[in-house]
């Protein structure tokens, strides 16, 4: 499956972005998603990821509130809304998908497959 990331910018401190994740090839609705991000200088991080129905997500602790995920397995898109962003949410943006079982969805080796990324920087 072949994945696009689009819809980061520049936005002030307190400023939302909703992120995109298109996928084409393979069947989407197999795969969970999931967002990672990666400042410089920093490691990978995990953001959010979905099941394949939507029915089923997980956040890290720190995004929890702010942050939602959601998909549209018509459209093949998955969505990331970033609301109440910091200038610590600046980093470049990647989605990924997986095929194995929700419950061995996480660390970035669990993805199968990688989006290029989209740049989301958060000035204060």
């Amino acid at each position: 499956v072949q994945l696009q990331a689009s819809g980061g910018g520049l936005v002030q401190a307190g400023g939302s972005l909703r992120l995109s994740c298109a996928a084409s090839g393979r069947t989407f609705n197999n795969y969970a998603i999931g967002w990672f991000r990666q400042a410089p200088g920093k490691e990978r991080e995990s953001v959010a990821a979905i099941n394949w129905s939507g029915s089923s997500t997980r956040y890290a602790d720190s995004m929890k509130g702010r942050f939602t995920i959601s998909r549209d397995n018509i459209k093949n898109t998955v969505y990331l809304q970033l609301n109440s962003l910091k200038p610590e949410d600046t980093a470049v943006y990647y989605c990924a998908a997986s095929s194995r079982p929700w419950s061995y969805v996480g660390e970035p080796k669990t993805y199968n497959f990688w989006g290029q990324g989209t740049q989301v920087t958060v000035s204060s």
